[in-house]
Protein backbone atom coordinates (compact mmCIF):
# COMPACT_ATOMS: atom_id res chain seq x y z
CA UNK A 1 0.00 0.00 0.00
CA UNK A 2 1.46 3.39 -0.75
CA UNK A 3 2.43 5.41 1.54
CA UNK A 4 -0.10 8.24 3.21
CA UNK A 5 0.53 11.89 1.89
CA UNK A 6 0.54 13.10 5.00
CA UNK A 7 3.37 10.83 6.25
CA UNK A 8 5.60 11.70 3.15
CA UNK A 9 5.07 15.77 3.31
CA UNK A 10 5.80 15.50 7.16
CA UNK A 11 9.31 13.30 6.65
CA UNK A 12 10.08 15.81 3.65
CA UNK A 13 9.38 18.39 6.05
CA UNK A 14 11.71 16.76 8.83
CA UNK A 15 14.60 16.48 6.97
CA UNK A 16 14.49 20.20 5.20
CA UNK A 17 14.75 20.80 9.30
CA UNK A 18 17.31 18.81 10.13
CA UNK A 19 19.42 18.60 7.44
CA UNK A 20 21.10 22.20 7.55
CA UNK A 21 25.13 23.20 7.39
CA UNK A 22 27.03 24.33 10.01
CA UNK A 23 30.29 25.27 10.97
CA UNK A 24 31.78 24.07 13.85
CA UNK A 25 30.28 22.06 16.63
CA UNK A 26 26.90 23.24 16.96
CA UNK A 27 26.44 24.29 20.66
CA UNK A 28 29.81 26.84 20.27
CA UNK A 29 28.14 28.12 16.68
CA UNK A 30 24.55 28.71 18.21
CA UNK A 31 26.41 30.92 21.34
CA UNK A 32 28.19 32.79 18.39
CA UNK A 33 24.71 33.28 16.57
CA UNK A 34 23.23 34.78 19.48
CA UNK A 35 26.02 37.21 19.85
CA UNK A 36 25.99 38.25 16.19
CA UNK A 37 22.38 39.14 16.89
CA UNK A 38 23.10 40.64 20.00
CA UNK A 39 25.70 42.81 18.34
CA UNK A 40 23.77 43.84 15.56
CA UNK A 41 20.45 44.31 17.98
CA UNK A 42 22.94 46.93 19.79
CA UNK A 43 24.73 48.40 16.88
CA UNK A 44 28.13 48.19 18.90
CA UNK A 45 30.70 46.52 20.80
CA UNK A 46 29.18 45.66 23.67
CA UNK A 47 31.48 46.29 26.56
CA UNK A 48 30.11 44.62 29.35
CA UNK A 49 28.02 40.47 29.06
CA UNK A 50 26.62 38.28 31.17
CA UNK A 51 26.37 35.12 29.33
CA UNK A 52 24.11 32.62 31.11
CA UNK A 53 24.19 28.89 30.04
CA UNK A 54 22.29 25.30 30.56
CA UNK A 55 24.64 23.03 32.02
CA UNK A 56 24.38 20.88 28.83
CA UNK A 57 25.95 23.60 26.85
CA UNK A 58 28.18 24.63 29.06
CA UNK A 59 29.17 20.63 29.12
CA UNK A 60 29.50 21.35 25.39
CA UNK A 61 31.35 24.44 24.59
CA UNK A 62 34.03 23.63 27.50
CA UNK A 63 37.04 21.92 25.61
CA UNK A 64 35.89 22.25 22.01
CA UNK A 65 37.85 24.40 19.66
CA UNK A 66 36.02 27.30 18.30
CA UNK A 67 36.77 27.37 14.42
CA UNK A 68 37.72 30.87 12.64
CA UNK A 69 39.18 31.82 15.96
CA UNK A 70 42.90 30.63 15.65
CA UNK A 71 42.75 28.12 17.92
CA UNK A 72 40.59 29.61 20.85
CA UNK A 73 38.38 27.33 22.90
CA UNK A 74 35.66 27.85 25.10
CA UNK A 75 32.33 29.83 25.63
CA UNK A 76 34.21 33.30 25.66
CA UNK A 77 35.51 32.19 22.64
CA UNK A 78 32.49 31.42 21.50
CA UNK A 79 31.03 34.99 21.96
CA UNK A 80 33.57 37.14 20.87
CA UNK A 81 33.90 35.51 17.86
CA UNK A 82 30.00 35.85 16.98
CA UNK A 83 30.50 39.53 18.43
CA UNK A 84 33.16 40.17 15.80
CA UNK A 85 31.34 38.35 13.19
CA UNK A 86 27.85 40.24 13.70
CA UNK A 87 26.45 38.59 10.97
CA UNK A 88 23.13 36.71 12.09
CA UNK A 89 22.18 36.16 8.93
CA UNK A 90 24.64 33.24 8.55
CA UNK A 91 22.97 31.52 11.34
CA UNK A 92 24.69 28.21 12.14
CA UNK A 93 27.60 29.34 9.53
CA UNK A 94 28.20 32.90 11.30
CA UNK A 95 31.91 32.35 11.81
CA UNK A 96 32.49 31.74 8.05
CA UNK A 97 32.60 35.38 7.18
CA UNK A 98 35.90 35.52 9.51
CA UNK A 99 39.55 35.30 8.22
CA UNK A 100 43.00 35.21 10.04
CA UNK A 101 42.70 38.86 9.94
CA UNK A 102 39.92 38.48 12.51
CA UNK A 103 41.48 36.57 14.90
CA UNK A 104 43.96 39.36 16.84
CA UNK A 105 40.48 41.44 16.88
CA UNK A 106 38.61 38.47 18.80
CA UNK A 107 41.46 37.59 21.19
CA UNK A 108 41.42 41.40 22.00
CA UNK A 109 38.02 41.71 22.35
CA UNK A 110 37.74 38.74 24.58
CA UNK A 111 40.75 40.93 26.88
CA UNK A 112 38.78 44.42 27.04
CA UNK A 113 35.33 43.38 27.51
CA UNK A 114 33.81 42.21 30.86
CA UNK A 115 32.64 38.84 30.44
CA UNK A 116 30.57 37.01 32.82
CA UNK A 117 29.51 33.51 32.78
CA UNK A 118 26.99 31.48 34.76
CA UNK A 119 25.01 28.35 35.35
CA UNK A 120 20.97 29.04 34.28
CA UNK A 121 18.49 27.08 36.52
CA UNK A 122 16.48 25.85 34.23
CA UNK A 123 14.59 23.08 32.96
CA UNK A 124 15.81 23.05 29.33
CA UNK A 125 18.87 21.05 28.10
CA UNK A 126 19.64 24.00 25.61
CA UNK A 127 19.30 27.69 26.80
CA UNK A 128 21.43 30.49 26.09
CA UNK A 129 20.44 33.92 27.56
CA UNK A 130 23.23 37.00 26.44
CA UNK A 131 23.02 40.10 27.50
CA UNK A 132 25.36 42.87 26.17
CA UNK A 133 25.56 46.67 27.46
CA UNK A 134 27.14 49.60 25.62
CA UNK A 135 26.87 53.29 27.40
CA UNK A 136 23.11 53.23 28.48
CA UNK A 137 21.76 50.75 25.95
CA UNK A 138 20.93 46.90 26.72
CA UNK A 139 20.30 44.15 24.00
CA UNK A 140 19.27 40.80 26.06
CA UNK A 141 19.09 37.88 23.10
CA UNK A 142 17.60 34.37 24.39
CA UNK A 143 17.54 30.86 22.65
CA UNK A 144 15.94 28.26 23.98
CA UNK A 145 14.86 24.13 22.91
CA UNK A 146 17.15 24.56 19.39
CA UNK A 147 20.18 26.22 18.34
CA UNK A 148 18.39 28.48 16.34
CA UNK A 149 14.84 28.67 17.85
CA UNK A 150 15.07 32.72 18.99
CA UNK A 151 12.57 33.26 21.81
CA UNK A 152 13.07 36.65 22.30
CA UNK A 153 15.26 39.95 21.61
CA UNK A 154 14.64 43.13 23.40
CA UNK A 155 16.95 46.54 23.14
CA UNK A 156 16.05 48.38 26.35
CA UNK A 157 13.25 46.52 27.18
CA UNK A 158 11.71 46.62 24.11
CA UNK A 159 10.49 43.11 22.30
CA UNK A 160 12.31 43.57 18.91
CA UNK A 161 12.21 39.49 17.82
CA UNK A 162 10.11 40.24 14.98
CA UNK A 163 12.72 42.01 13.90
CA UNK A 164 15.16 38.78 13.17
CA UNK A 165 11.79 36.29 12.11
CA UNK A 166 12.20 35.32 9.32
CA UNK A 167 10.71 37.47 7.20
CA UNK A 168 12.33 40.65 8.61
CA UNK A 169 15.74 39.22 9.94
CA UNK A 170 18.44 40.93 8.13
CA UNK A 171 20.22 39.54 5.14
CA UNK A 172 16.41 36.93 5.29
CA UNK A 173 18.11 35.00 8.38
CA UNK A 174 15.31 31.96 8.95
CA UNK A 175 14.84 31.56 12.89
CA UNK A 176 11.75 29.86 14.27
CA UNK A 177 9.66 31.52 16.51
CA UNK A 178 9.43 30.54 20.56
CA UNK A 179 5.92 29.57 19.66
CA UNK A 180 7.29 27.17 17.17
CA UNK A 181 8.93 24.42 19.44
CA UNK A 182 6.58 22.86 22.35
CA UNK A 183 9.38 20.73 23.85
CA UNK A 184 12.72 20.15 23.98
CA UNK A 185 14.79 20.25 20.46
CA UNK A 186 11.13 19.97 18.93
CA UNK A 187 10.83 21.39 15.29
CA UNK A 188 7.95 22.80 13.36
CA UNK A 189 7.36 18.78 11.44
CA UNK A 190 6.28 15.89 13.77
CA UNK A 191 8.27 13.68 15.22
CA UNK A 192 5.23 11.52 15.82
CA UNK A 193 4.49 10.25 12.83
CA UNK A 194 8.32 8.30 12.63
CA UNK A 195 8.01 4.90 12.54
CA UNK A 196 10.89 2.37 11.28
CA UNK A 197 8.66 0.87 9.29
CA UNK A 198 7.26 4.10 7.41
CA UNK A 199 10.87 5.19 7.23
CA UNK A 200 12.05 1.98 5.28
CA UNK A 201 9.26 3.02 2.54
CA UNK A 202 9.28 6.11 2.61
CA UNK A 203 13.13 5.59 1.62
CA UNK A 204 11.77 3.27 -1.08
CA UNK A 205 9.00 5.49 -2.56
CA UNK A 206 9.91 9.57 -2.20
CA UNK A 207 10.55 10.93 -5.10
CA UNK A 208 14.32 12.58 -4.38
CA UNK A 209 13.90 15.38 -6.51
CA UNK A 210 12.45 17.44 -3.97
CA UNK A 211 15.28 16.20 -1.56
CA UNK A 212 18.40 15.53 -3.64
CA UNK A 213 19.79 18.62 -2.85
CA UNK A 214 19.62 18.24 0.84
CA UNK A 215 20.85 14.41 0.55
CA UNK A 216 23.73 15.64 -1.82
CA UNK A 217 24.79 18.81 0.49
CA UNK A 218 24.68 16.01 3.32
CA UNK A 219 27.38 13.58 1.34
CA UNK A 220 29.59 16.09 -0.48
CA UNK A 221 29.52 18.25 3.02
CA UNK A 222 30.37 15.02 5.52
CA UNK A 223 32.73 13.55 2.83
CA UNK A 224 34.55 16.24 2.21
CA UNK A 225 35.60 16.56 5.88
CA UNK A 226 36.11 13.45 6.30
CA UNK A 227 38.58 13.27 3.58
CA UNK A 228 40.32 16.25 5.47
CA UNK A 229 40.23 14.33 8.54
CA UNK A 230 42.08 11.31 6.92
CA UNK A 231 44.67 13.41 4.66
CA UNK A 232 45.70 15.79 7.61
CA UNK A 233 46.39 15.78 11.37
CA UNK A 234 43.62 16.74 13.67
CA UNK A 235 43.00 16.25 17.40
CA UNK A 236 43.78 12.73 18.35
CA UNK A 237 43.37 11.69 13.89
CA UNK A 238 41.64 8.60 15.73
CA UNK A 239 40.60 8.32 11.61
CA UNK A 240 43.99 8.66 10.45
CA UNK A 241 45.17 6.22 12.71
CA UNK A 242 42.97 3.43 11.71
CA UNK A 243 42.64 4.03 8.57
CA UNK A 244 46.68 3.59 7.93
CA UNK A 245 46.37 0.67 10.48
CA UNK A 246 43.51 -1.53 9.39
CA UNK A 247 42.32 -0.71 5.83
CA UNK A 248 43.81 -2.21 3.02
CA UNK A 249 42.57 0.45 0.19
CA UNK A 250 44.15 -2.17 -2.92
CA UNK A 251 41.77 -4.84 -1.56
CA UNK A 252 38.70 -3.34 0.01
CA UNK A 253 37.76 -6.99 1.68
CA UNK A 254 34.77 -6.36 4.10
CA UNK A 255 37.07 -6.04 7.21
CA UNK A 256 38.70 -3.29 5.61
CA UNK A 257 35.26 -1.54 4.43
CA UNK A 258 34.15 -2.05 7.90
CA UNK A 259 37.73 -0.20 9.03
CA UNK A 260 36.84 2.55 6.55
CA UNK A 261 33.57 3.22 7.38
CA UNK A 262 34.90 3.34 10.86
CA UNK A 263 38.04 5.74 9.82
CA UNK A 264 36.16 8.58 7.67
CA UNK A 265 33.36 9.10 10.32
CA UNK A 266 35.91 9.19 12.96
CA UNK A 267 38.55 11.25 10.94
CA UNK A 268 35.41 14.03 9.58
CA UNK A 269 34.97 14.08 14.06
CA UNK A 270 38.49 14.81 14.20
CA UNK A 271 38.64 17.47 11.95
CA UNK A 272 35.44 19.33 13.09
CA UNK A 273 36.32 19.15 17.17
CA UNK A 274 39.59 20.27 16.72
CA UNK A 275 38.35 23.50 14.31
CA UNK A 276 38.37 22.80 11.57
CA UNK A 277 36.57 25.43 9.33
CA UNK A 278 34.74 23.30 6.89
CA UNK A 279 31.27 22.55 7.13
CA UNK A 280 29.33 20.14 7.74
CA UNK A 281 25.87 19.07 7.42
CA UNK A 282 23.89 18.39 10.86
CA UNK A 283 21.25 15.89 12.38
CA UNK A 284 19.37 16.20 15.54
CA UNK A 285 21.58 19.91 15.86
CA UNK A 286 24.78 18.08 15.80
CA UNK A 287 27.27 17.96 12.81
CA UNK A 288 28.93 14.55 14.72
CA UNK A 289 25.83 12.73 14.54
CA UNK A 290 25.37 14.00 10.75
CA UNK A 291 28.86 12.91 10.19
CA UNK A 292 28.01 9.33 11.64
CA UNK A 293 24.43 8.66 9.92
CA UNK A 294 26.20 9.76 6.60
CA UNK A 295 29.52 8.83 5.71
CA UNK A 296 29.47 5.17 6.40
CA UNK A 297 27.06 4.69 4.48
CA UNK A 298 28.56 6.54 1.54
CA UNK A 299 31.75 4.72 1.93
CA UNK A 300 29.61 1.47 1.69
CA UNK A 301 27.43 2.74 -1.26
CA UNK A 302 30.62 3.63 -3.37
CA UNK A 303 32.29 0.61 -2.32
CA UNK A 304 29.46 -1.35 -3.90
CA UNK A 305 29.15 0.58 -6.73
CA UNK A 306 25.88 1.72 -6.03
CA UNK A 307 24.20 4.36 -8.40
CA UNK A 308 23.73 7.78 -6.48
CA UNK A 309 20.12 7.45 -6.21
CA UNK A 310 20.57 4.23 -4.20
CA UNK A 311 22.65 5.81 -1.85
CA UNK A 312 20.88 8.61 -1.07
CA UNK A 313 18.02 6.16 -0.29
CA UNK A 314 20.41 4.78 1.81
CA UNK A 315 21.26 8.31 3.55
CA UNK A 316 16.96 8.53 3.95
CA UNK A 317 17.41 5.63 6.25
CA UNK A 318 20.25 6.79 8.04
CA UNK A 319 19.10 10.05 9.26
CA UNK A 320 15.95 9.46 9.61
CA UNK A 321 16.72 6.22 11.97
CA UNK A 322 18.74 8.96 14.17
CA UNK A 323 16.20 11.54 13.87
CA UNK A 324 13.94 8.78 15.41
CA UNK A 325 15.97 7.76 17.89
CA UNK A 326 17.03 11.12 18.86
CA UNK A 327 13.12 12.28 19.09
CA UNK A 328 12.31 10.41 22.17
CA UNK A 329 16.10 10.97 24.06
CA UNK A 330 15.99 14.91 22.97
CA UNK A 331 19.14 16.97 21.63
CA UNK A 332 21.07 17.77 24.54
CA UNK A 333 21.40 14.77 26.96
CA UNK A 334 24.29 12.19 29.30
CA UNK A 335 23.31 10.02 26.24
CA UNK A 336 26.07 10.04 23.67
CA UNK A 337 24.18 11.13 20.14
CA UNK A 338 26.86 9.81 18.38
CA UNK A 339 25.07 6.27 19.28
CA UNK A 340 22.32 6.76 17.97
CA UNK A 341 24.11 7.88 14.62
CA UNK A 342 25.98 4.78 14.36
CA UNK A 343 22.95 2.62 14.87
CA UNK A 344 21.24 4.64 12.17
CA UNK A 345 23.89 4.22 9.62
CA UNK A 346 23.93 0.46 10.51
CA UNK A 347 20.33 0.92 9.46
CA UNK A 348 21.02 2.88 6.24
CA UNK A 349 24.14 -0.17 5.42
CA UNK A 350 21.50 -2.61 5.93
CA UNK A 351 19.39 -0.55 3.21
CA UNK A 352 22.01 -0.50 0.70
CA UNK A 353 22.65 -4.51 0.80
CA UNK A 354 18.76 -5.22 0.26
CA UNK A 355 17.72 -5.13 3.95
CA UNK A 356 14.19 -4.21 4.40
CA UNK A 357 11.57 -3.52 7.52
CA UNK A 358 12.11 -7.17 9.13
CA UNK A 359 16.37 -6.69 8.63
CA UNK A 360 16.85 -3.11 9.55
CA UNK A 361 14.40 -3.45 12.50
CA UNK A 362 16.29 -6.67 13.63
CA UNK A 363 19.72 -4.65 12.96
CA UNK A 364 18.53 -1.59 14.81
CA UNK A 365 17.76 -3.52 18.02
CA UNK A 366 21.11 -5.67 17.46
CA UNK A 367 22.68 -2.15 17.48
CA UNK A 368 20.97 -0.49 20.01
CA UNK A 369 21.58 -3.90 22.50
CA UNK A 370 25.40 -2.97 21.97
CA UNK A 371 26.58 0.47 23.16
CA UNK A 372 22.89 2.13 25.02
CA UNK A 373 24.14 4.37 27.62
CA UNK A 374 27.88 5.67 26.63
CA UNK A 375 27.96 9.06 27.92
CA UNK A 376 28.61 11.97 26.56
CA UNK A 377 31.12 14.41 28.46
CA UNK A 378 31.00 17.07 26.13
CA UNK A 379 31.85 18.12 22.73
CA UNK A 380 36.04 17.32 22.58
CA UNK A 381 38.68 15.68 20.49
CA UNK A 382 37.38 12.04 21.93
CA UNK A 383 34.05 12.45 20.39
CA UNK A 384 36.08 10.43 16.98
CA UNK A 385 36.52 8.25 19.31
CA UNK A 386 33.12 7.17 20.07
CA UNK A 387 32.09 7.67 17.11
CA UNK A 388 34.35 4.75 15.47
CA UNK A 389 32.81 2.58 18.13
CA UNK A 390 29.52 3.81 17.26
CA UNK A 391 29.57 2.79 13.36
CA UNK A 392 31.22 -0.45 15.19
CA UNK A 393 28.14 -0.90 16.87
CA UNK A 394 25.94 0.07 13.92
CA UNK A 395 28.05 -2.27 11.18
CA UNK A 396 28.02 -5.13 13.94
CA UNK A 397 24.12 -5.15 14.74
CA UNK A 398 23.63 -5.39 10.76
CA UNK A 399 26.28 -8.26 10.75
CA UNK A 400 24.62 -10.26 13.56
CA UNK A 401 21.34 -10.04 11.65
CA UNK A 402 22.17 -10.87 8.66
CA UNK A 403 23.92 -14.17 10.03
CA UNK A 404 20.81 -15.25 12.10
CA UNK A 405 21.53 -13.57 15.43
CA UNK A 406 20.04 -11.38 17.40
CA UNK A 407 19.47 -10.00 20.97
CA UNK A 408 15.63 -10.59 22.26
CA UNK A 409 13.45 -8.93 24.26
CA UNK A 410 14.80 -9.19 28.14
CA UNK A 411 18.42 -8.59 27.30
CA UNK A 412 19.14 -5.76 29.06
CA UNK A 413 16.79 -2.71 28.27
CA UNK A 414 15.88 -4.57 24.97
CA UNK A 415 12.37 -5.11 24.50
CA UNK A 416 10.04 -7.36 21.97
CA UNK A 417 9.49 -4.48 18.75
CA UNK A 418 11.69 -2.26 17.51
CA UNK A 419 9.19 1.04 18.50
CA UNK A 420 9.39 -0.51 22.02
CA UNK A 421 13.37 -0.55 22.20
CA UNK A 422 13.59 2.87 20.86
CA UNK A 423 11.02 3.92 22.98
CA UNK A 424 13.17 2.25 25.94
CA UNK A 425 16.64 4.36 24.78
CA UNK A 426 14.53 7.52 25.23
CA UNK A 427 13.35 6.50 28.50
CA UNK A 428 17.04 5.47 29.58
CA UNK A 429 18.08 9.15 28.36
CA UNK A 430 16.13 11.50 29.17
CA UNK A 431 14.82 10.12 32.49
CA UNK A 432 17.49 7.12 34.03
CA UNK A 433 19.97 9.29 32.85
CA UNK A 434 19.55 12.98 34.24
CA UNK A 435 21.10 12.43 37.39
CA UNK A 436 24.16 11.53 35.70
CA UNK A 437 24.13 14.38 33.19
CA UNK A 438 24.30 16.73 36.15
CA UNK A 439 27.15 14.95 37.99
CA UNK A 440 28.99 14.79 34.40
CA UNK A 441 28.85 18.79 34.23
CA UNK A 442 29.54 18.59 38.44
CA UNK A 443 32.80 16.88 37.22
CA UNK A 444 33.78 18.88 34.22
CA UNK A 445 33.45 22.31 36.00
CA UNK A 446 35.36 21.13 38.69
CA UNK A 447 33.17 20.97 41.41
Amino acid sequence: MPLDQTIINTYTNILREELVPAMGCTEPIAIAYAAAILRHALGALPETLEVALSGNIIKNVKSVIVPATGGLHGISAAVAAGIISGRPDKKLEVLGCLTAEDHPRIAEYMAQASMQIIELDTPHPFEVVLKGFYGEDQVTVHLVRRHTNIASVTRNGENITVAYTEENAPGGAAVLSHDAASEDCAHAASRELLTVKDIVAFADEVDLAQLRPLLKRQMDMNMAIAEEGIQNEWGAAIGRLLNSAYVQEAHLDPISLRNKARAYAAAGSDARMSGCEMPVCILSGSGNQGITASVPVVIYGRAMGLDEDSILRGLLVSSLITIHQKTGIGCLSAYCGAISAGCGCGAGICYLQGGRYYEIAHTLVNAIAILSGTICDGAKPSCAAKIAMAVEAGIMGYEMMKSGHQFYGGDGIVTKGVENTIRNVGRLARDGMSGTDREIIRIMLGE
